[in-house]
């Protein structure tokens, strides 16, 4: 059956030196959509050949630079991926639907099921989400300890004082929660339009930091993390994969 070939997707990946060993029923299910038991009723077809050879034995080890094919195509391990997705409203920072869609239906790439988000934002949020197959590098985003800073376009419905600028740097008490925030960065762009940078990822964090002085969000676009900065060339719902240089920043 024809499939997309996933071998010459990311040219990142070449940062990556694999050692391929791995049996060859699981080397086609990280290639492939086919589920274990798919990938070997096509190596009992023999439609899987290795170095131009027909094999069916799902034991057999494929090893580096080894061509292997199905159905005539080659195919190749997806390796580790990291991308930036300019979030649109109404959807989700899920791995599946629910109430409105997960931000992953928007990104068209092999093995979707293996990517995992890089923190959360609300469905009425927009604007940068991390995405990857990266577990520790996801992990110094959002780690607490670690202190990524999140930078916001926030539009509030009331005008804010200059004062608020100190108010933000020295922490916030937020309802229900112990002790304050850790200091933030406000910068006032217009009397309702600021620029918020956090350090931490509480539940609402934004919104909640501003219900506290009184005002209300009415929207919210997160603009960068760390040093990765939204590509403007990203439409809402558009999306690309990182560079090396944004990889390496985290």
């Amino acid at each position: 059956m024809p499939f997309e070939v996933v071998g010459l997707i990311i040219w990142q990946f070449s940062l990556l030196k694999l050692s391929i060993n791995v049996r060859l029923d699981k080397f086609i299910c990280e290639s492939t959509p086919l589920t274990r038991s798919l990938a070997k009723k096509a190596l009992h077809r023999g439609d899987i050949t290795c170095d131009g050879i027909v094999v069916k034995d799902s034991g057999f080890k494929v090893t580096e630079g080894m061509r292997v094919c199905l159905e005539g195509e080659p195919i190749a391990l997806v390796g580790v991926r990291y991308l930036m997705l300019n979030k649109p409203v109404d959807t989700i920072c899920s791995t599946i639907d629910e109430t409105y869609p997960s931000v992953l239906s928007l990104v068209d790439v092999p093995k979707p099921e293996t990517l995992h988000i890089a923190g959360r934002l609300d469905a009425d949020t927009t604007g940068l989400v991390l995405i990857t197959t990266d577990g520790q590098w996801s992990h110094k985003i959002t780690s607490p300890k670690k202190e990524c800073g999140k930078r916001y376009l926030v539009q509030l419905a009331d005008p804010v004082d200059a004062g608020l600028i100190a108010v933000f740097a020295a922490g916030v008490e937020l309802r229900g929660e112990d002790g304050l925030t850790k200091p933030a960065l406000l910068e006032i762009i217009e009397p309702q339009l600021v620029r918020l940078t956090i350090t931490e990822g509480k539940y609402h964090q934004v919104k909640r930091m501003f219900a506290a002085v009184g005002n209300h969000v009415q929207g919210l676009h997160r603009e960068s993390v760390g040093q990765i900065e939204l590509d403007p060339a990203l439409a809402l719902g558009e999306w690309r994969y990182l560079t090396a240089e944004e990889i390496a920043s985290v």
